[in-house]
């Protein structure tokens, strides 16, 4: 029985390389000359501080920017909201979701029923397993699951035959 999964990840080498494109561009600025801004990856956050709120946007907006150009899809990024010291420093933290949440996921399978494809659905930790007796229902399945918009950017792995 045809099968495939459903996955909501990011390829966590491209965050790096993002992260680092971002980190020269902050040392080749010239509005951050003699800053201590800096930015830092650690496992699926990105933490920006700078001295004040409107440099810390602006390493925001880098970092975005470089997270768009490195193809990862900026609905798996979680913007929070700055933290402001009453010194003026400030400082954010960028959280990279990993995973389908069990909310979303919910969403997705019954997203999938609704559609009345002969396919079965189960929840198997943070991915959706797709499983049919065509592989034609299969490949309906995915092209109705791209078209429709879900809010974390979805990917298909581990088609079996």
């Amino acid at each position: 029985m045809p099968s495939f999964d459903i996955v909501s990840e990011v390829n966590s080498m491209e965050i790096e390389n993002a992260v680092n494109q971002a980190k020269k561009e902050l040392a080749t600025r010239f509005d951050f000359k003699g800053s201590n801004a800096e930015i830092v990856l650690e496992k699926n956050e990105i933490k920006l501080s700078a001295e004040d709120n409107f440099k810390v946007k602006t390493l925001v907006e880098m970092v975005l920017g470089k997270l768009a150009k490195r193809q990862i899809s900026l609905k798996n990024v979680d913007k929070g909201e700055p933290d402001i010291s009453p010194l003026g420093h400030a400082r954010q933290v960028i959280k990279i979701k990993q995973g389908l949440e069990t909310a979303i996921a919910k969403q997705v399978t019954t997203f999938i029923r609704d559609s009345k494809l002969k396919v079965t659905t189960q929840i198997q930790g943070n991915e959706v397993r797709v499983s049919g007796k065509s592989r034609d229902d299969l490949q309906s399945v995915i092209a109705a699951v791209q078209g429709h918009d879900f809010p974390v950017s979805l990917q298909f792995q581990n088609f079996r035959d």
